[in-house]
Order: structure tokens, then sequence, then C-alpha cells
């Protein structure tokens, strides 16, 4: 499934532009880097405020041996669990989760492919997260990458105390913005996204969250993971 890669950030990109709520005066950084505590405290205080976002992404994957690719489009998110990926042309892909189930939506091979929300991540941790129930803490190991490139962005690092792969996150050092994630896998596979035009609190339409398979579509139920 083409989509599977961005399935495995799928997660963790949900809960990180949880954390970009706007900043008080009186929370605003200083001059100097926040400590690593700092940070996460922060990171987790926002993931339990927000309840819905919408985001404007681009998405690259560079897989080993492979083409590299490039696309973009837009993201919406309400817990628990509720999201929905559109994808520009000209791959006009749509991922959309009700919190119980997750499709997936080809429209150029008319072949809808669909999951339990529990089985699309290969972390627990992840799932966590996308269902509302995450904890910086308990389920991840955090650092600051000391190899981060020096962009002007804050750095962290998180690795699943359960196992799957890490995931680099790029912060707004003034707005504490996720702007940036980078996941490579086991295989050398690596996506990276960058997310703009944030907003957080939205009164979204329940239908966002609702899928039909279009008529003729092939609907293939992807396999329980043990």
């Amino acid at each position: 499934m083409r989509n599977r890669g961005i399935l495995l950030t799928a997660a963790f990109v949900l809960a990180a532009l949880g954390f970009a709520a706007p900043m008080t005066a009186e929370a605003a950084p200083s001059a100097s880097t926040p400590s690593l505590a700092a940070i996460v405290e922060r990171l987790q205080k926002h993931y339990d405020q927000t309840a819905t976002f919408s985001a404007k992404f681009s998405e690259e994957i560079n897989p080993v041996g492979g083409m590299k690719r490039e696309r973009s489009g837009v993201v919406y998110y309400q817990r628990p669990g509720r999201m929905r990926w559109e994808f520009a042309a000209p791959e006009k892909d749509l991922i959309v989760s009700n919190g119980a189930k997750l499709y997936s939506y080809q429209p150029d091979l008319n072949q809808v492919v669909e999951m339990p929300v529990k089985d699309a991540f290969r972390s627990s941790a992840a799932t966590a997260f996308l269902l509302g129930m995450g904890n910086l803490k308990r389920d991840f190991k955090a650092s600051i990458p000391a190899d981060a490139p020096s962009s002007g962005l804050l750095r962290l690092k998180l690795v699943p105390r359960s196992g799957g792969e890490a995931i680099e996150l790029g912060l707004d050092p003034k707005t504490y913005d996720i702007v940036a994630l980078r996941l490579a896998d086991q295989l050398g596979n690596v996506t990276s996204l960058r997310f703009s035009d944030i907003r957080t609190g939205l009164a979204l339409e329940p239908g966002l969250f609702a899928f039909t398979a279009p008529a003729g579509a092939d609907v293939v139920e992807a396999p329980s993971n043990p």
C-alpha cells in the first residue's frame, strides 16, 4: 500500500501538531535554549489541551533504492482518533479514520484498504497518541539530537519504549509549533513532513471523518495484526 509511509507517521504527526498551541507572554521561551525536560513538559501540556486542528502539509519520501516522491495536502484531526488526510494531485489519495476504522482510498486504482485503527500503526505508543491517551514520559525516550541541523528550530527525538521507529521533530522556538518531522524506518526509508497554516480549536464537521466507498470501488480488508 503506497500510503504505508504516511500511516507510520500519522499518529505521531497528529499528536505533535496537537502541541501547537499559541504561547502566552508568561509562557514565552527564554533567550537560552530550553532544557529537554521543559520541552517535553510543554509538549505534553498542549497535547492534553488540544482537541481539534487542521494544517497544510508537504511530504517527501526517500525509499532505499527508489525514486524520491513528493506530495502535499491538508490534514484534519479530532480527538479521539478521528483524522482526514487529503492529498493533492497528481496522487489524489485520501486517508480517513472515524476513530475505530481507518480507510485508505486510491482513486486511480479505485481501491479502498480498510483496517482497524489499532492495526494501522506498528507502535502501541503511536496508537495511544492518536486515540488521545498518549504520555510522552511514559511512552517515549526523549532526547535532543546531537547532529541536528542548524535550521533555527528546536529539535526533539522520540523513541517508543515499546519498540518502533524513532521520530525527530522540529519546533518553532517562538511558538512551539511543530513545523518539521522526520521518520526513518528499520530499512532506511525516510519520510519527512513539513507543516504550515496550523489552526487549533476548530469546530470540524463530523462528515470529515465519515467514509463511504465510491461506487464500484474494490474494497480490501487488511489482515489484522496477530
